[in-house]
This record gives structure tokens, sequence and C-alpha cells, in this order.
């Protein structure tokens, strides 16, 4: 069962990015060969028009061949109006943009689907843990204590209490509590510490000592409202997937975080033991995964396309055709260095039992 929702999560995933390309090509008015889900030996194929769509033996990937794609490609003259690399720059751009796009857009389309037909979860401002001789402690804050205000602003969920505290940087809070079924107030005054993030950075921070009881509210939200929640989501999982990246690049996270082939069925299948909420919101962090790591500038990735376009404006004429070799064989070689990485990390998570990142 886990392998049957990896690849049918992947399928999707990669169907979305391969279908990205393919609809801005037609756009552009290119000609597309052959539509792929997968890799290696076909195992169906149908011919519609001037495209073969193949199924393939692989569901690790996907491709979309076009006309006239590869360089030193034979085209004939009649086919170099619908050829890839006799298109103008900005076309080319559009149609190797697109896939990453339709990743984080289908993030989206998950997220609006959740938080419309499920509801959006809430995490309640209940307090589970009162730190000792923290500012909370000193204030009279107990396990079990609701907040409903701060300052006289009402809040909903633990993230609006940690945005308040941090707004009001150190200040002293009033705090309406709600414990049992009584109502009172307190004031507390936050102490500013150095705290470690989970990405290694150290951050200055108000905090008055508590921890979330982890009690959770399901909101049921308009269409309108679950189209703003969705944006908002997609966009914090979008910034925190490039920060997470950069700090892997930067040494300032630990490259043994990172997943494999292995590692991803393991996640998936703790996320389809847990619903079909979270295997749903896992999918749309991949499929944002998916789009912003084919956009670094590695030869072979969309992002290597990109760059090489770019340095194609800046020369204001293609690359060699040697060039583009090389610069293909050393993306490949990146890449293959990257799967041997990750499969060891996950082979070492298997052999040591450690946890998932």
């Amino acid at each position: 069962m886990p392998l049957f929702w990896t690849v049918v999560i992947l399928g999707a995933l990669i169907f979305v990015h391969e279908w990205g390309h393919f609809l801005m090509a037609r756009l552009c008015r290119v000609g597309v060969k052959t539509f792929s889900l997968g890799f290696g030996p076909k195992l169906l194929s149908k011919q519609i028009g001037e495209t073969e769509y193949v199924l393939s033996a692989i569901p690790l990937g996907g491709y979309v061949k076009m006309v006239g794609e590869s360089p030193g490609e034979s085209v004939s003259e009649i086919e170099k109006e619908i050829a890839f690399l006799y298109q103008p720059l900005w076309k080319r751009s559009l149609i190797v943009l697109a896939g990453p796009i339709f990743n984080i857009l289908f993030a989206l389309v998950i997220f609006i689907f959740l938080f419309a037909i499920l509801g959006k979860p809430w995490l309640l401002p209940k307090i589970g843990e009162v730190q000792p001789a923290s500012p909370a402690a000193v204030a009279g804050l107990k396990k079990g204590d609701l907040i409903l205000a701060v300052d006289n602003d009402f809040i909903k969920t633990w993230d609006d209490l940690a945005q308040k505290i941090q707004k009001h940087k150190g200040k002293v809070l009033t705090l309406l509590i709600q414990r049992e079924k009584k109502r009172f107030t307190i004031e507390v005054k936050p102490e500013v510490k150095s705290l470690k993030t989970i990405l290694g950075d150290i951050v200055e921070k108000p905090v008055i000592g508590i921890v979330a009881a982890g009690e959770v509210k399901i909101a049921r939200l308009s269409p309108w409202t679950a189209c703003i929640e969705a944006t908002k989501q997609t966009w914090i999982t979008t910034k925190l997937t490039i920060i997470t990246l950069k700090n892997l690049i930067l040494g300032k996270v630990s490259l043994k975080l990172l997943a494999g082939p292995v590692g991803i069925v393991q996640l998936t299948s703790h996320q389809a033991e847990a619903g079909l909420a979270a295997l749903f919101s896992f999918a749309a962090l991949i499929s944002i995964n998916l789009g912003i790591i084919n956009l670094f500038p590695i030869p072979v990735l969309d992002g290597g396309h990109l760059f090489l376009f770019a340095i194609e404006a800046v020369r204001r004429r293609p690359l060699s055709l040697k060039t583009l070799e090389i610069t293909q064989k050393i993306g490949l070689a990146i890449l293959i260095a990257l799967i041997i990485m990750v499969t060891y990390n996950d082979v070492l998570r298997l052999i040591h039992k450690s946890p998932l990142p």
C-alpha cells in the first residue's frame, strides 16, 4: 500500500510538471513528438495527431520530446517553424518555466481542495505546558489555560498568539484567559531569548515559556476564504522550502536530512496512515519541492536550461554544440551523485532505524 500511494503521488506530480511543458509548447506552437509519463521501456502508447502519448515502465520521471529540441538534431526547413531551438528566447524560456510553475499551482489547487472540502486545521491557543521559572509561570499561567485575547485583540489560533508576542517585542501583555468556566486577565512580560531555529539560525525572540497543548479545531471555510488561505499556505511552504534548500547549500543544515526514493516511500506511508488530509498536504509539499528543485541552475534540470538561456541572451548568440554537450554531462554527473547520496542516507536510516527527516 505505501508503494501504491507513492506511485500515485509521484505519478500525479510528474504528470502535472510535464503537462505544464506540453501545454506551453502547444500555446507557443512548438511541435511535440512524445509525451511520456515515466522512463524506460514503453508499457502503453497511443498516437494522437503529431504526438505519441506513452506510459513507461519506470515511474520516477517523465519527459516531453519536442521537435528540434536536441542540439545538432536534424530539422527540415518545414519543421523549423515548429522546432524548439528555432523559437525566440522568450518562448523557449516560457516552455521550460511552465513545468515548475505548474507544480506550484498544483500545490495551490490541493490546498484549496483541502480547505474548501475538509476545512483548515487550526492549532488552538491552549497551553499544554508551562516552563518552570518562565514569565508565564511567574504570571500564574497554568496547563490547560485557553488564551482568548492579547491586549483586547481576540485570537483564534496558536499562530495568532505567537505573532502577538513577537509584535510587542518584550512589552507587558494583557492576556484574557479561560480556565475551566472562569474568565480573567493576566499580565505577563515576555523574555527575549536567543533561540536556534529548525534551520540552524540563531534568532532573538520574545517568549513567555509556554508549549501548545496540541488541540486542533477544523475550521470550515467558504470557497473564497479557502482560496485566500490556500494562497497563503502555498506562499509560506514555498518560502520555507527555498530557505531550507539555501541552508542545505550553505551547510547550515546537514545533507543527512535529505531523503531518497526509500525515504519518500516511508514518508508517504506515514502520511497515508494519518488520513487523506495529511496525505494530500504531503503531496502539495512534494509538488512545491519538485518545482523549486527543478529551478536549480543545474544542466539537465529546467533551471539549468534557463541559466543557459540567460547566457545566450547576454552573448546574443547560442552556445556551441560542444559547450552544451559538456554542460549536459556535468549536470547528469551532479544528478547521479545526488541520487547516490540520498539513497545512501536512506540505507543508513534503515540500518540504524533513525527517524525520517
